[in-house]
């Protein structure tokens, strides 16, 4: 008789760690929380609003993820925005998504390059018009979008996971380096343009190597920041 009542408490701990996740990056994207911090497990209670529990819960998925390290007689430190940061992100973000590329090339819809093609060209259209103000937050939008398809096409959870995970340090870079701005925007839509290219002529080589050169051309904005 009490059946019905058991999942939804076994699904709570689920629900409050994964709002502590969602909390905690928010947080951090919002620089409430700042790399290269010392925080505390209560710090952390009181900055999401979450119980100590979840927190507790929540500390190894961070360790596990690299977005924060325990260091000894110190305290858990967020993890820094620095040179090896934006070295290992871009390194491991080139080598899933050339592959990505290549099939997503052989395998993706007419329909759904055809919806990449307007996106993009919509910003750019929008740029050049003079922008407004929603223009860079909808630039980031249309570049996630495009990354994230072409990773989620893949259909395989765990590379759709890690390159998520490789996407909130590449927006915490971005934050602190060379977050889309109006002398950027359109040169990194063009990027896109050649490689959406390359995907309309089914070239999976081509569209390969644009995004390699996309990606290379980014971790050098990166870094002479």
């Amino acid at each position: 008789m009490n059946q019905p009542d058991s999942e939804p408490r076994e699904a709570e701990p689920l629900k409050l760690r994964e709002r502590a996740y969602a909390s905690f990056t928010e947080r951090l994207l919002a620089r409430e929380i700042k790399p290269g911090q010392f925080v505390t497990q209560r710090e952390l209670v009181a900055l999401t609003g979450l119980p100590l529990g979840a927190i507790r819960e929540l500390i190894p998925r961070l360790e596990a993820e690299g977005l924060i390290k325990t260091v000894p007689q110190r305290g858990m430190q967020v993890a820094h925005v620095d040179l090896n940061l934006i070295r290992n992100a871009f390194q491991f973000r080139l080598f899933l998504e050339k592959e990505a590329t290549a099939l997503y090339a052989a395998n993706a819809t007419d329909d759904e390059i055809a919806e990449q093609r307007a996106r993009h060209e919509a910003i750019i259209a929008r740029a050049e018009a003079g922008g407004d103000e929603t223009l860079i937050e909808d630039a980031e939008d249309t570049d996630r979008l495009m990354h994230e398809a072409i990773i989620d096409h893949l259909d395989n959870d765990i590379v759709s996971k890690a390159f998520r995970v490789t996407w909130l340090k590449i927006r915490l870079i971005r934050q602190y380096e060379t977050r889309i701005q109006n002398h950027i925007l359109v040169p990194v839509m063009r990027d896109h343009l050649k490689i959406i290219t390359a995907i309309e002529a089914r070239d999976p080589i081509r569209a390969a190597e644009e995004m390699s050169i996309h990606i290379g051309n980014a971790r050098t904005r990166a870094m002479s920041y």
